[in-house]
C-alpha cells in the first residue's frame, strides 16, 4: 500500500501539504493509521460524510506544529502540566487546515464542517455532530492500536501495562460511536488476552517477530 492508495485522489494533496506540519510528535504516523480507521468507522457509520471526516482527520492535528517542541509531551498524557497547549493546537489547526482546504478547494468538501470539527476535536468531548463523533473515535481509536500502544509506551517510557490501564480507564470510555468503541474494546482486549497466553499454557506467543512488509505476500495474491 502507497500513499496512492490509502488516501482518497480528493484527499491526497491535502496529505502533501500537511506533511510538514505533521513532523512532531509522531503526527505523520499518527493521521495515516487515523485516517484509515477513518474510513473504516464512516463505512460503519450510516449517516457519516467521508467528505467531511476525512479531510477532517487528516488536518486534524497540523497545529502542534506551531508548539514550541520540547513543550509537547508537557500538554497531554496521565498528568499534564500545559493543557492550554491542547486548544492552542486547535486554534493553529484550524488556521492551516484552512489555508490548505481553501487553496486546493476539494470538490465537495464543506471547509466550514471540517474546520469546526478541527477547532475543539480534543477540549470537546461530546461530539457536535455524527461527524464529529467519527473523527473524535478515529483520533482515539489510534491509541488502542499496536502502533498507539507502542507509541504511547515510547513517549512516556511505560511498559504494555500501564498503556492498557490508561486506554481502558480514560480513553476507551471516551469513544461516542458503537463501532469506534466496539473497534477500541476490541483491541484492548485482544492485547490483554495475548499478555496471558503464558499464565495460560505455560509458554508466550510462539511468533512475537512480524515479517518485514512484503515478505511472503505472494502466497496471499489474488488470481
Amino acid at each position: 500500500m502507497t500513499a496512492e492508495t490509502l488516501f482518497l485522489p480528493r484527499d491526497l494533496p491535502l496529505w502533501r501539504d500537511a506533511r510538514p506540519y505533521l513532523d512532531v510528535r509522531n503526527n505523520d504516523e499518527h493521521t495515516i493509521i487515523a485516517y484509515a480507521l477513518a474510513r473504516r468507522l464512516v463505512a460503519l457509520t450510516p449517516g457519516a460524510e467521508e467528505s467531511v471526516v476525512l479531510p477532517a482527520i487528516l488536518l486534524h492535528d497540523v497545529g502542534w506544529k506551531k508548539v514550541p517542541e520540547d513543550l509537547l509531551l508537557h500538554a497531554v498524557g496521565r498528568k499534564p502540566t500545559r493543557p492550554d497547549l491542547v486548544r492552542d493546537h486547535e486554534l493553529y489547526g484550524v488556521e492551516i487546515a484552512r489555508e490548505i482546504l481553501e487553496r486546493h478547494a476539494p470538490e465537495g468538501v464543506d471547509i466550514d464542517a471540517v474546520c469546526e470539527i478541527i477547532d475543539g476535536h480534543d477540549t470537546v468531548k461530546e461530539a457536535k455532530s455524527l461527524n464529529d463523533a467519527v473523527v473524535k473515535d478515529a483520533d482515539k481509536g489510534w491509541r488502542s492500536t499496536p502502533h498507539g500502544m507502542r507509541t504511547i509506551g515510547g513517549w512516556y517510557g511505560v511498559g504494555p501495562d500501564e498503556v492498557l490501564i490508561m486506554l481502558e480507564e480514560k480513553s476507551n470510555p471516551l469513544m461516542l460511536t458503537p463501532a469506534g468503541r466496539a473497534l477500541a474494546e476490541g483491541q484492548t482486549t485482544a492485547v490483554r488476552t495475548e499478555m496471558m497466553i503464558e499464565a495460560c499454557l505455560g509458554h508466550g506467543p510462539e511468533f512475537t517477530t512480524a515479517l518485514p512488509p512484503g515478505k511472503g505476500a505472494d502466497k496471499w495474491q489474488r488470481n
